[in-house]
């Protein structure tokens, strides 16, 4: 496995959930860390010399490629991404609303398509390069009738398929990590109680593994389960 030797990982959609618990977590392991939140401020309890907080808004085209600015400026150098920003809206075949259908898509597909882009040409600068895309299991099966959030999480896990080829040959190795229900408030409504449920920092010690593995070791899809599935 890899040592750490200062590598900087991007982290969206910190402020709170998997994101924090990765921030806090990945801190403790010593990466430095560029975390992405539309609300910088509630970073202040562990943003410092090794963690900067950058605004970043998924919905907004150009906020991917200012975030990567921001973070070669403060650092030089971009070693690891992890797509988490995400969002949770009900939109069902039958009568979901276009607007939710959309502002799924922009949100949990075209955001971290915008970063991978932008970030793609510094990790493969770096040859060791990962990405991360948090995409849930809703992107490996339908339950339910909200066909809306994983039609944009089957998304996300096609991006990662794509982004394995487009950086494979440059040691950029990209991970699809699809957990279910996690003990966050995304899931308040969840009929598995939390203590029941995946927790975020062990969520964090599956990416710093999938981080700290070599190129010739990689891992495509990381599925996390919190009770038995038949698709498992």
């Amino acid at each position: 496995m890899l040592a750490v030797d200062d590598r900087v990982v991007m982290v969206s959609g910190a402020n709170r959930g998997i994101g924090r618990a990765m921030a806090v977590g990945l801190l403790a392991k010593g990466y430095r860390l560029s975390l992405g939140t539309r609300h910088p401020e509630a970073l202040d309890d562990i943003a410092g010399e090794r963690a900067l907080g950058v605004p970043y808004d998924a919905l907004d085209p150009a906020a991917g490629g200012a975030w990567v600015d921001a973070t070669l400026a403060h650092f030089g150098r971009i070693d690891a991404l992890i797509n988490n920003a995400g969002v949770l809206r009900h939109a069902s075949v039958e009568d979901g609303r276009d607007e939710d259908f959309d502002h799924l898509w922009q949100v949990n597909a075209m955001g971290p398509l915008r970063v991978t882009r932008a970030a793609l040409p510094h990790l493969k600068r770096s040859g060791r390069g990962r990405i991360v895309n948090v995409v849930s299991l809703a992107g490996k099966r339908v339950r339910g009738d909200n066909a809306g959030y994983s039609m944009s999480k089957f998304a996300a896990l096609a991006l990662t398929h794509g982004t394995r080829r487009a950086g494979w040959h440059d040691g950029v190795r990209v991970t699809a990590l699809c957990p279910a229900w996690v003990a966050t408030d995304m899931a308040s409504h969840a009929e598995v109680p939390p203590q029941e449920m995946i927790q975020p920092e062990d969520l964090c010690e599956l990416v710093a593994t999938v981080l700290a593995l070599p190129n010739n070791a990689s891992i495509a899809e990381l599925l996390v389960n919190c009770r038995f599935e038949d698709t498992l």
